[in-house]
């Protein structure tokens, strides 16, 4: 099956990529490096042996987009392409909204001119909204996200529902994961954030190399056992794999499916933190910020659904992923 992946070359994108190769999917990748690196490419070809086919195309480019569809033959997609930075999209809703929801748009009209009937969306945690409990299970209702990120993950959830319901032949996964961590085994590839990470792993793991001074946590206030905000932290590989899995039950022609990944686990940041320490033996100093906005307090999934009809189930732990993250932060200090 030859698969078109956007935003290939990202965290999420070029792990997901090597898994589809290790079990001997085609890959072309469309990604626009506003957020990633070409160097990507090397790695996963010295990972796997196989260099993808890559354009470097903006997915909110239509006439360049569709050249693509024009060269390629796809059989399914894998849309990770997206701006994604919770704090950012407050301070900049236009933008978010008109690149996350104008590539969507895009790819969902050249795959209707182009016949390509199969998509895994790369949705989010972040479309529950405020959690009445957790965790939190796929039929909860998705009204409203906490911020303009979340919102166009629910927006194109909504597009993809209606597109389903318009072509019964459309299959289409929406999976909502939670926070991604850990990097490639290898120390080759793992999260790369331009400046500042909003991302609370790569963040501990540059101040775990002396690159930033301390740690800052945004609030210490919440309803939670310590006051820190939880979330439910999936090894990256693991997501990787619940991607493949998700485009084997596409192949069923099941229509609009929908799935929590995750661990099943909520991990406070000061957890997280201890883990960390235990994991590799360096000590992470941090300070107490104000609140963020637009987080919530807890956030984890129950992730009954993938295990049962995907056969799919996070394999790896937080010690793993700590272990895995300071392992590529090590071998890159300065990033890709």
């Amino acid at each position: 099956m030859r698969v078109l992946v956007t935003g290939g070359t990202g965290f999420i994108g070029s792990e997901t990529v090597i898994k589809l190769i290790e079990n001997k999917y085609e890959v072309v990748i469309v990604d626009n490096l506003s957020n990633s690196k070409e160097a990507v490419l090397d790695r996963i070809e010295t990972i796997t042996g196989v260099r993808p086919t890559f354009y470097k195309v903006d997915c909110c480019d239509y006439e360049a987009f569709r050249g693509v569809f024009e060269k390629e033959k796809f059989e399914a997609v894998i849309h990770f392409a997206g701006l994604k930075a919770v704090g950012e999209s407050v301070v900049k809703p236009i933008e978010y909204y008109a690149n996350n929801l104008g590539s969507t748009s895009n790819l969902l009209l050249l795959m209707k001119e182009f016949g390509v009937k199969s998509i895994v969306f790369s949705s989010s945690a972040t479309v529950y909204g405020i959690p009445k409990r957790v965790p939190l299970f796929e039929d909860d209702p998705v009204l409203s996200a906490t911020n303009p990120y979340g919102e166009t993950k629910v927006m194109i959830e909504r597009i993809l529902e209606d597109a389903c319901a318009a072509d019964k032949n459309l299959n289409a996964a929406l999976l909502r994961y939670f926070n991604p961590i850990g990097a490639h085994p290898s120390g080759l590839l793992g999260e790369d954030p331009n400046g500042i990470p909003n991302n609370l792993m790569p963040y501990i793991t540059q101040v775990a190399i002396g690159k930033r001074d301390h740690l800052r946590i945004w609030g210490n206030t919440y309803p939670t056992p310590d006051g820190t905000g939880v979330r439910d932290y999936i090894h990256v590989v693991d997501l990787a794999e619940g991607h493949v899995a998700t485009l084997k039950k596409l192949v069923t022609n099941p229509g609009l499916v929908v799935y929590n990944l995750g661990t099943g686990k909520g991990t406070s940041v000061l957890e997280m933190v201890n883990a960390f320490e235990k994991a590799t033996g360096v000590k992470i100093p941090y300070t107490i910020e104000e609140p963020r906005p637009g987080d919530v307090a807890a956030n984890y999934a129950n992730c009954d659904k993938a295990a049962k009809e995907l056969g799919w189930k996070a394999k790896y732990d937080i010690f793993d992923a700590c272990r895995d993250a300071y392992n590529f932060q090590q071998k890159n200090p300065n990033g890709i």
